[in-house]
């Protein structure tokens, strides 16, 4: 059976309710091109950290301009993502709080409520002074299969799309707020060596572990950065399906995902071939 995947380019920035509407104009898009699942940016509801500056090590201020509005994940910002979502799943990025702390969250959510919750890992460029990391790689049984959530910077990891392939995840969907270089700029976006990075690790995750990989992405500018879009649906092959290239829009592609991953892994089964009794860490002194 097919499933056809969407993936969004888009800017979202602190006002949480023109976020709704927006994510529900996306929604009714997605749904009219018969979409199941349609993957939203990183912080596409209250926007990402608002970065003035850069330090001399390459992280964020200590002070930003603002910081993301928090949220629960029993609150009504996501009760209105469930109303929005019907019978589609989406993938929507957030800062998560259970109360004491701040999380950089990936909610899963369909018209039931919310399916699984992934909270970022990796905390790149400073992060962590505004955010605890997630300690958890789970994929969830949602209608478009068995699905993993990835953020931004764990996308880096060959481990964290791993674990999820070994969850049994028959796709990931890798939400960000991946921005340009800040040193040696390119002026088009499109030779952008953060650009060239963001699709090579897109291609390279869904190719090792052969599924299905759906990117969502911010785009145009928030504080002094400026993010790549590039959203897209990649085969387990590693093959590009659809993407936004580097404009706002919406990438969508639909793919028979149990044929698709049946025939990726008949000649080379990469999970299966794996020998995990000879990667041993080195442990250093």
């Amino acid at each position: 059976m097919s499933t056809t995947f969407a993936a969004v380019s888009e800017n979202f920035g602190r006002d949480v309710d023109d976020n709704l509407a927006r994510i529900a104009a996306l929604t009714e898009e997605a749904r009219a091109r018969g979409a199941g699942l349609l993957a939203l940016p990183e912080a596409c509801l209250g926007g990402y950290l608002s970065v003035l500056g850069r330090g001399r090590d390459g992280s964020h201020d200590a002070e930003p301009e603002s910081l993301p509005p928090v949220m629960d994940v029993d609150g009504t910002e996501l009760r209105r993502v469930a109303e929005i979502a019907g019978d589609m799943t989406l993938v929507v990025g957030l800062c998560e709080s259970d109360g004491t702390t701040r999380y950089n969250s990936a909610a899963i959510v369909s018209g039931d409520g919310v399916l699984g919750v992934h909270r970022k890992v990796h905390q790149p460029l400073g992060e962590s002074l505004y955010y605890d990391a997630g300690e958890v790689f789970e994929a969830f049984e949602t209608p478009v299969g068995r699905l993993g959530a990835l953020i931004c910077y764990d996308k880096a990891f060959p481990e964290a799309a791993r674990a999820l392939a070994l969850d049994g995840a028959e796709v990931v969907a890798c939400i960000s707020a991946w921005p340009a270089s800040r040193t040696a700029t390119a002026d088009d976006l499109a030779d952008d060596r953060w650009t060239h990075r963001f699709n090579l690790f897109d291609g390279a995750r869904a190719l090792e572990n052969q599924i299905v990989w759906v990117a969502s992405n911010q785009t145009g500018t928030f504080g002094s950065l400026r993010f790549v879009a590039n959203a897209k649906i990649i085969g387990p092959g590693g093959d590009v399906r659809a993407t936004t290239g580097t404009a706002a829009g919406m990438a969508v592609a639909t793919l028979d995902v149990q044929s698709e991953l049946e025939a990726a892994r008949r000649a080379m089964f990469h999970l299966g071939d794996r020998r995990p009794e000879t990667y041993r860490e080195r442990v250093h002194a």
